[in-house]
Order: structure tokens, then C-alpha cells, then sequence
């Protein structure tokens, strides 16, 4: 099968040449004729597999026919990252049809959302939270609304947006067409597209276990011989892109900043950043100025890179669902992909639960020359605070001034970072 097989627009199949494609992906396939003949879908499928051109190309093909300069097609999505990928893929595939797509999220300033909804545009890409903002003070017209788009929701649930999903919901016409992905199925999202979605036709590509094109392997080592050991198996590793993955935003700062310093072309990826500096984190990691880039869970929601030759598990996820969506940034359109993970000896029995979805056990791998038995440092210089009203300074234990009070200050490797 084919592209032409689907009977798109020229237009549309303009930018399906453009961008390359040449054969539909499974998803792609079982869904694409569904939603051309307007009906409600539910699709299942990895991170990875071609969901995000599955939900475009028919929506495109929809919206050539009708009003222009209207709000047609809402597209949610839990990150802005998702969101601009999304949005994207959508003008690439769009450039001929003169339709127009916008993308609405925090971050960054709402006045220039707001003009470009006034503009006009007939497909939008948001995020809930700005959406509701938006919607609240009467700047976003969706009365007209013909396809609604959830991607990703089990990650939306997952960060906690299922009310604000829902709130969406009661404020949207009826009359429309709902397309539901996702790449598992929590009961909590069973439960939405139970109410949301209108006599679905569901679409499962495989199970929802990470991409079949990815290998897997952990590597046991103990918390403070990580970043040790992370730069030796770099070292040691052919590697195109790598996508490493902390569990907290700090690790992902300061880790990026020792790989910098070794050497290293890296960068972090936090949700504290700015917008502008988010994108030139992944911008400057897409077109190779960064190997590698350290990233958290909701920080790395929507990159689609397709070079990524490795993802690191530099900590480990704390769900089988967050292990499924790390791993799908690898491996992507049928590329194949390694995962690494690092694995405490405190952590070694969750890796039964990964072991049981993947339906295999995952090799495990030690690194030749490399010292295990590296003790972890002692004796570690501990700071001490002046409480007030004494004068704020500090000392190191030992050197204490008498007749002072002092507190405890907590350094970075007491905290095992």
C-alpha cells in the first residue's frame, strides 16, 4: 500500500513527497480511512510509530473543502514540545492547501497568541492549560470546532490534566469528530474515551510495549559511579544522537554541565527553562550542534528526532508507562535504537515489571576497565550555617566560632547528586 491508495488531495500529497514519505506506517493504514469517513477513533500505538501523520493527513483533507479563517481542528497536547512538532508536521504537510496552523501554549507571551487567532487560522495546536486561559476570557472562538485531536493522553494524565481535559470537553460543540491516541491505556483514559468518544472504531498497533526496532540492556552500578560511568560508555559507544534521561530537573542542569566540561557536546532540557532557550536546546540537538542532550520525563514529552541512536536511562523511570515513552524517542520510523539503563541495587526488582511487558529479559551488561569497586567518597566536607540574628556566613565543621549557633548546610554530594 501507498499514500495514493488513500485518494488525497494533490495538494496533500505534495507535502507527503516533500517530506519523503513513501509508505504508510501500520497506524497510519488502519487509521487514516477511519478518520477520512469521519468517524471517531481510538488509536493505540508506541511513541514512534506514526500516530501524529495518522490524525493530519485526514484532517488536512477534511478541512480543503469548507470555510477558511475559522477554527476547524483543535489538536491537544501535554508539552509544548509535542505542540510545536505537531504543529510542524502540520505546516510541512499543509505548505500547498493554504491552510494555516497556529500553536497555543504557556511560557511565552499570550498577546501574540491572541493576534494570531485574530488572523485567523483553521487548525489549532495547544496545550490545556493556556487553552483554558483563553477560552476563559473569551479571545478563542471554538463554536465551530469539527475535529477534536487528543494526543498523548496517557502522558496527559500522567502530568495531571485529565480535569482540565474535561473542562475542555463540556465547553466544545457536541457535533464533532473526537480522535483519541495513545500509547497505553490506564483505566483513567479508558474511562475518558468512554465518554468522549462516540461508537470508536479502536485501532491497536502491536501491544503497548516499546518499539520492536529498540534493543535493550541495563547496566548495574551504584548511584555515585553514574556519571563515571555514563562518560566512559559514551566513550566507548558508536553513537549518532543520545537522549539521556534524570529523574529531576537539577540532575539534568548540572549533569549536562560536567559533560560539557569533560568534553562532551551536551545540553539540558528542563522545564524550568525559558521558552526560548528550550528551543535552542532542541533546536541546536536536532541539527547536530549537540550529541547529547540530558533531559526529564516532561521536558522530553515530543521530541522527535530522528537520529537518536541511544536513550540513557541515567535514572530509572519511575513507571512502566515513563519507561514505554522514554524509549519511543529512539528507534523511530522503523530506525533501530539501543536503550541503556542504569539500575541501583535497589532498583533491580522493578526491572521485573519492564521485563514483563517487554516480554523478554533485558541483558545485563558490565563495562570492561571499568572500576565497580569504587567506594563511595567519605569523609565529605559538610557546611555550616550561622542562624540568625548572628551574621550570615559560613564555616567548614572543625572551625566553628565559639559561643555561635550553627545549622547544617546541605551540599550537592550530600544529596547524592
Amino acid at each position: 500500500m501507498n499514500f495514493k491508495s488513500f485518494n488525497l488531495h494533490p495538494h496533500i500529497e505534495s507535502g507527503i513527497k516533500a517530506l519523503g514519505y513513501t509508505e504508510p506506517t501500520p497506524i497510519q493504514t488502519q487509521c487514516i480511512p477511519s478518520i477520512l469517513r469521519e468517524r471517531d477513533v481510538m488509536g493505540l500505538a508506541q511513541t514512534g510509530t506514526g500516530k501524529t501523520a495518522a490524525f493530519v493527513l485526514p484532517i488536512l483533507q477534511r478541512l480543503m473543502d469548507g470555510p477558511r479563517k475559522r477554527i476547524r481542528a483543535l489538536i491537544i497536547a501535554p508539552t509544548r514540545e509535542l505542540a510545536e512538532q505537531t504543529h510542524e508536521s502540520m505546516c510541512q504537510l499543509c505548505r500547498r492547501t493554504k491552510l494555516k496552523s497556529i500553536t497555543i501554549y504557556g511560557g511565552t507571551k499570550k498577546d501574540s497568541q491572541i493576534r494570531m487567532i485574530r488572523k485567523g487560522a483553521e487548525i489549532v495546536v495547544a496545550c490545556p492549560g493556556r487553552l483554558i486561559d483563553l477560552m476563559d476570557q473569551g479571545m478563542i472562538d471554538l463554536s465551530r470546532l469539527e475535529v477534536l485531536v487528543l494526543d498523548e493522553a496517557d502522558s496527559m494524565f500522567d502530568m495531571g490534566f485529565l480535569p482540565d481535559i474535561r473542562t475542555i470537553m463540556k465547553r466544545l460543540p457536541k457535533q464533532r469528530q473526537t480522535l483519541l491516541f495513545s500509547a497505553t491505556m490506564p483505566d483513567d483514559i479508558r474511562e475518558l474515551a468512554q465518554d468522549i468518544l462516540h461508537n470508536p472504531v479502536t485501532f491497536q498497533i502491536g501491544d503497548t510495549a516499546p518499539v520492536s526496532t529498540v534493543s535493550h540492556a541495563l547496566y548495574p552500578v551504584e548511584p555515585h559511579l553514574k556519571k563515571d560511568l555514563l562518560m566512559r560508555l559514551l566513550d566507548r559507544t558508536d553513537t549518532e544522537s543520545v537522549l539521556v534521561f534524570t529523574r529531576t530537573k537539577i540532575r539534568a542542569t548540572r549533569l549536562a554541565k560536567q559533560m560539557k566540561k569533560a568534553g562532551f557536546f551536551a545540553t539540558s532540557l528542563q522545564g524550568d527553562l525559558t521558552q526560548y532557550k528550550r528551543k535552542k536546546a532542541l533546536n541546536g540537538f536536532r541539527n547536530g550542534k549537540y550529541q547529547i542532550l540530558v533531559a526529564t520525563d516532561i521536558a522530553a514529552r515530543g521530541i522527535d528526532v530522528s537520529r537518536i541512536s541511544h536513550v540513557i536511562n541515567y535514572d530509572m523511570p519511575d513507571t512502566v508507562d515513563a519507561y514505554t515513552h522514554r524509549i519511543g524517542r529512539t528507534g523511530r520510523a522503523a530506525r533501530t535504537g539501543d536503550a541503556f539503563t542504569f539500575v541501583t541495587s535497589k532498583e533491580r526488582a522493578f526491572v521485573w515489571n519492564i521485563e514483563k511487558v517487554l516480554g523478554e529479559k533485558i541483558e545485563s551488561r558490565t563495562l570492561e576497565d571499568f572500576d565497580y569497586t569504587v567506594q563511595a567518597r567519605t569523609g565529605t566536607v559538610r557546611k555550616w550555617r550561622i542562624r540568625p540574628p548572628a551574621t550570615a556566613c559560613e564555616t567548614t565543621k572543625g572551625n566553628e566560632v565559639p559561643g555561635r549557633t550553627y545549622s547544617r548546610c546541605l551540599t550537592a554530594d550530600t544529596l547524592g547528586f
